[in-house]
Protein backbone atom coordinates (compact mmCIF):
# COMPACT_ATOMS: atom_id res chain seq x y z
CA UNK A 1 0.00 0.00 0.00
CA UNK A 2 1.12 3.28 -1.24
CA UNK A 3 1.20 6.26 1.24
CA UNK A 4 -0.99 8.30 -0.62
CA UNK A 5 -3.37 5.19 -0.60
CA UNK A 6 -3.81 6.42 3.13
CA UNK A 7 -4.74 9.91 1.73
CA UNK A 8 -7.40 8.55 -0.96
CA UNK A 9 -8.77 6.49 2.08
CA UNK A 10 -9.34 9.57 4.29
CA UNK A 11 -10.70 11.47 1.03
CA UNK A 12 -13.24 8.17 0.52
CA UNK A 13 -13.95 8.66 4.43
CA UNK A 14 -14.61 12.08 4.14
CA UNK A 15 -17.17 11.92 1.34
CA UNK A 16 -19.08 8.97 2.85
CA UNK A 17 -19.05 11.67 5.54
CA UNK A 18 -20.28 14.72 3.51
CA UNK A 19 -22.87 12.68 2.80
CA UNK A 20 -24.01 11.30 5.39
CA UNK A 21 -24.02 14.79 6.99
CA UNK A 22 -25.26 16.87 4.34
CA UNK A 23 -27.41 14.64 2.40
CA UNK A 24 -30.24 14.97 4.42
CA UNK A 25 -30.00 18.70 4.83
CA UNK A 26 -30.64 18.80 0.45
CA UNK A 27 -34.25 19.11 0.00
CA UNK A 28 -34.16 19.21 -4.01
CA UNK A 29 -34.08 15.49 -5.73
CA UNK A 30 -32.01 17.16 -8.11
CA UNK A 31 -28.28 18.86 -7.53
CA UNK A 32 -26.85 21.78 -9.86
CA UNK A 33 -23.48 19.84 -11.48
CA UNK A 34 -21.90 22.71 -13.51
CA UNK A 35 -22.80 26.77 -13.27
CA UNK A 36 -21.93 28.50 -16.24
CA UNK A 37 -20.18 31.91 -16.63
CA UNK A 38 -23.43 33.89 -15.46
CA UNK A 39 -23.97 31.90 -12.25
CA UNK A 40 -26.50 30.00 -13.55
CA UNK A 41 -26.85 26.03 -13.36
CA UNK A 42 -25.98 24.31 -16.55
CA UNK A 43 -27.30 20.79 -15.84
CA UNK A 44 -28.61 18.73 -12.98
CA UNK A 45 -28.24 15.29 -11.65
CA UNK A 46 -29.96 12.91 -9.72
CA UNK A 47 -29.45 13.70 -5.53
CA UNK A 48 -28.60 10.07 -5.39
CA UNK A 49 -26.06 9.62 -8.12
CA UNK A 50 -24.03 13.52 -6.83
CA UNK A 51 -23.66 11.85 -3.69
CA UNK A 52 -23.04 8.20 -3.84
CA UNK A 53 -21.60 8.18 -7.74
CA UNK A 54 -18.30 10.40 -6.37
CA UNK A 55 -17.45 7.05 -4.00
CA UNK A 56 -17.69 5.09 -7.13
CA UNK A 57 -15.94 7.92 -9.30
CA UNK A 58 -12.93 7.52 -7.16
CA UNK A 59 -12.94 3.96 -6.91
CA UNK A 60 -12.94 3.85 -10.33
CA UNK A 61 -10.16 6.41 -11.13
CA UNK A 62 -7.42 4.80 -8.52
CA UNK A 63 -8.15 1.25 -9.96
CA UNK A 64 -7.24 2.87 -13.44
CA UNK A 65 -3.98 3.88 -11.45
CA UNK A 66 -3.11 0.68 -10.12
CA UNK A 67 -3.78 -0.97 -13.65
CA UNK A 68 -1.64 1.67 -15.29
CA UNK A 69 1.23 1.55 -12.83
CA UNK A 70 0.92 -2.59 -12.71
CA UNK A 71 0.70 -3.58 -16.56
CA UNK A 72 2.31 0.17 -17.99
CA UNK A 73 4.90 1.17 -15.67
CA UNK A 74 7.30 2.91 -17.91
CA UNK A 75 4.45 5.11 -18.55
CA UNK A 76 3.09 5.93 -15.81
CA UNK A 77 5.07 8.54 -13.21
CA UNK A 78 4.62 10.43 -10.09
CA UNK A 79 1.72 8.16 -8.71
CA UNK A 80 1.52 9.10 -5.28
CA UNK A 81 1.71 12.49 -5.75
CA UNK A 82 -1.57 11.94 -8.60
CA UNK A 83 -3.45 10.00 -6.33
CA UNK A 84 -2.67 12.28 -3.36
CA UNK A 85 -3.89 15.65 -5.75
CA UNK A 86 -6.71 13.58 -7.16
CA UNK A 87 -8.17 12.59 -3.79
CA UNK A 88 -7.92 16.21 -2.74
CA UNK A 89 -9.85 17.35 -5.53
CA UNK A 90 -12.40 15.25 -5.72
CA UNK A 91 -12.73 15.54 -2.17
CA UNK A 92 -12.96 19.35 -2.14
CA UNK A 93 -15.29 19.50 -5.36
CA UNK A 94 -17.83 16.96 -3.89
CA UNK A 95 -17.21 19.40 -0.68
CA UNK A 96 -18.34 22.53 -2.92
CA UNK A 97 -21.02 20.92 -4.80
CA UNK A 98 -23.33 19.62 -1.41
CA UNK A 99 -22.42 23.22 -0.12
CA UNK A 100 -23.80 24.52 -3.18
CA UNK A 101 -26.66 22.53 -3.00
CA UNK A 102 -27.47 22.92 0.44
CA UNK A 103 -27.69 26.84 0.19
CA UNK A 104 -29.89 26.93 -2.72
CA UNK A 105 -33.40 25.72 -0.44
Amino acid sequence: MLPADCVFGFAVAAVVGLNLYLGPRIVSDRVAMQWGSNGEPTWYAPKWLVMWGMIAFMVAVRLFIWLASTYAPQHVHGVELGIVIFSLIAAGSHLFVLMKARATI
